[in-house]
């Protein structure tokens, strides 16, 4: 036969492959992956560490306040509760 080219084959397979599943590829929903300068990935590096440790702190302590039933409640010194022990005074 007649030689092909990579572009008529590439077509085939695909045409090919479509006939035999009907599996197809997701559809990509975000950018493909970029290079990035070295100090940039060090800085998103460093970023995400200090949000995971974060995190891994507030989970701690959270976890240590249930275990020993510590309840965390409001503290307003300014708000309604300091009003209650004002003295009502006329200006007359």
């Amino acid at each position: 036969g007649s030689p092909i080219t990579t572009e008529e084959r590439r077509l085939r397979d695909k045409k090919h492959l479509n006939d035999i599943t009907a599996a197809r590829l997701p559809p990509l929903h975000h950018a493909p992956a970029k290079l990035l300068p070295i100090e940039e990935s060090i800085a998103i590096q460093i970023q995400q560490k200090e949000a995971y440790e974060e995190m891994q702190a507030k989970l701690a302590a959270q976890k240590l306040a249930e275990r020993l039933n510590i309840k965390m409640l409001r503290f307003e010194p300014e708000g309604e509760a300091s009003m209650q022990y004002r003295e009502v005074r006329d200006e007359d």
